[in-house]
């Protein structure tokens, strides 16, 4: 019987590029400090500037070509988040997303792809960089059952990102079949408020920031002004911790699993990459192998 394998999608492609090339080569060469049931399916963002963007604003402002041949040196895909929800078709000629989306559909051979909201940029991405798979982002706030299932059946979307509370709905997650649980991808460590009502209004300023507006969105969680706490994020209703994973989804069939973080700080990010990531025992030993190399900024 083959093991089955819970796959990462990380933060930070281009927010944490100086953190992945430490973290990258700790993990090919002391894979035995890491759970052997977990591998890195991906890591996604995106450079600042890019009207594309969405979920978060984008500030990475590492080379592309850099951080492509970092992966590709490691065999992980690459991920633009590009999940605007507000583009219109003037949009869709931008220079700088283009060129992105060009270049990691020539250096990935297929292995690469694009994190879409907009249905205009999924049919432009679709026309015009075939080499690219396509994931439904979870800025679609798909919390209703059937419209999840219904993007699940989308031949266009490699992965669909479901809204984090429905990722304890087990009776109906049941019900997908083994292809539409392939599909599913799992937001693990979400902090925001399960009650939160404006969730979609949140991203759509993000939205409209990354297309130059001067928006600010107020939130309404009761514990809102604290920002994210990992804490916090695991008392959630929807986390889904490293128990989770291995005693519920994977023997349910379900294998990817989206980690957030782009617009947190390096230290966080490998918080996170710890826990879910690293055996108890030895995650003293990456940290140290981390912080030891005195050219990352953790602060």
């Amino acid at each position: 019987m083959m093991r089955k394998i819970a796959y990462y999608h990380l933060p930070g492609l281009f927010e944490f590029y100086e953190l992945y090339k430490l973290f990258l080569p700790i993990y090919r060469q002391h894979r035995d400090w890491f759970y052997d049931w977990c591998a890195i399916g991906s890591i996604y963002g995106a450079p600042a500037d890019c009207i594309w963007g969405g979920g978060r604003v984008g500030y990475g402002e590492d080379n592309p070509k850099e951080v492509l041949s970092l992966l590709r040196e490691h065999g992980i895909s690459a991920r633009l988040t590009f999940s605007n929800s507000l583009l219109k078709e003037e949009h869709l000629t931008d220079r700088r997303c283009n060129a992105l989306c060009a270049l990691l559909e020539r250096e990935g051979k297929g292995k690469h792809g694009v994190i879409v909201h907009a249905e205009l940029l999924t049919e432009h991405l679709r026309r015009n960089y075939p080499g690219l798979y396509l994931v439904s982002s979870t800025t679609k706030v798909l919390t209703e059952f059937e419209h999840l299932r219904q993007e699940l059946g989308r031949e266009e979307f490699a992965y669909v990102v479901p809204d984090f509370r429905l990722n304890k709905e087990f009776d109906l997650l049941d019900t997908l079949t083994q292809g539409e649980k392939d599909k599913a991808e799992f937001l693990c460590n979400e902090c925001c408020w399960f009650f939160c009502p404006e969730r979609k209004a949140c991203y759509e300023a993000v939205s409209r920031k990354n297309l130059g507006e001067n928006v600010e969105h107020n939130c309404c969680a009761p514990d809102g002004k604290e920002g994210y706490r990992f804490s916090k994020a695991m008392e959630n209703p929807g986390f889904i911790g490293t128990k989770d994973i291995v005693n519920t989804y994977l023997p349910r069939g379900f294998s990817q699993f989206k980690l957030e973080g782009r617009s947190l700080g390096s230290a966080m990010v490998l918080e996170f990459l710890l826990y879910y990531m690293v055996k108890p025992a030895c995650q003293l030993k990456v940290r140290e192998e981390v912080y030891l190399d005195s050219m990352l900024d953790l602060f």
